[in-house]
């Protein structure tokens, strides 16, 4: 069998992920083109033309969207995870621990953000050298030891530095507008449904609504494949890239053995932003493992162990 190295490794995966990303306006446009079809009222109307009328508009309102949450992505992360600056005066190991894994790979030294919870968990955002970031929990500072929270800052930096953080950044934009269209539809039927007209419309508008849910759930439903096919693998990689940084894969296999039994972090309401952090900060209740594993962003933590303690 072939032996590849993880800098290969790391490109052809970032070559999948633009394939990946680019399937989701592929899969916007899929969607406004079935809801052009079955929605419209006139049955003669041409389509196409219809589509190419609409798709404009469309894309321009998603664009502007886009740009929005693109350029304000960093406080919204910051509000959504309650995490807020850690200065040098306050922990200076961490800083020490961020600094030499910088020297050592020659990359710029990312922003320090803490968040004051006793559970143990940490995550790396930004899009550039600008906004890049890592934040860490109150709990896994205190209690993990240099060597495992050494580990735990690498794996965050080799998110940066394979650039997962910013691919990210955009599957949740974009799967945030699948999720926000199913809402609407689904707020549409209500509403029509709420209505006293009992009329061939009302009964009519009510079909295309509901021709629009499935459309839309649809597309939601693939948007969420996509997301969970784009960031499985790269927790696989950047847990790779941390033994390369530190030659210590030993120190991430026990930090990740700690922060398994503790990872919940209250603030986190979004499961979109969930899909950041080291491990999922939002364990499902679910008590079934395989239903959590094929929907889970995260890759099974007894997997990552068992994959870390091979480079021992």
């Amino acid at each position: 069998m072939e032996y590849v190295g993880l800098d290969k490794q790391i490109r052809r995966n970032n070559f999948n992920s633009t394939l990946l990303l680019i399937a989701f306006p592929a899969l916007l446009l899929g969607m406004l083109y079935a809801l052009v079809y079955f929605t419209r009222e006139d049955h003669g109307a041409d389509p196409n033309q219809l589509f190419l009328n609409t798709a404009p508009l469309v894309l321009a309102g998603v664009g502007i969207w886009f740009l929005i949450a693109w350029a304000g992505h960093s406080t919204f992360i910051r509000l959504a995870t309650g995490s807020k600056p850690l200065e040098r005066t306050e922990n200076k190991r961490v800083y020490n621990l961020l600094e030499n894994l910088c020297i050592s790979q020659g990359m710029t030294m990312p922003k320090l953000y803490i968040i004051e919870d006793d559970s143990l968990n940490a995550f790396a955002s930004g899009i550039d050298h600008r906004s890049f970031s890592i934040s860490l929990s109150r709990g896994i500072i205190n209690k993990l030891d240099d060597e495992e929270l050494e580990g735990v800052i690498a794996h965050e930096l080799s998110h940066i530095k394979n650039r997962d953080v910013r691919v990210l950044i955009i599957t949740i934009i974009f799967v945030g507008i699948f999720s926000f269209l199913a809402e609407l539809a689904f707020r549409s039927l209500r509403f029509t449904g709420g209505g006293r007209k009992s009329s061939k419309d009302s009964k009519g508008s009510g079909a295309i609504i509901l021709i629009a849910i499935v459309v839309t759930a649809i597309a939601y439903f693939i948007s969420l494949l996509l997301r969970f096919g784009i960031s499985r693998r790269r927790e696989y990689l950047a847990d790779a890239g941390a033994a390369d940084m530190t030659k210590k894969p030993y120190a991430l296999a026990n930090a990740l053995r700690k922060v398994s039994n503790d990872p919940a972090i209250e603030a986190v309401e979004s499961r979109d932003v969930a899909q950041l952090f080291l491990d999922n900060p939002k364990p499902s209740s679910h008590k079934s493992a395989s239903w959590d594993n094929m929907f889970s962003t995260h890759p099974p933590v007894e997997k990552r162990i068992e994959l870390l303690e091979q480079f021992v």
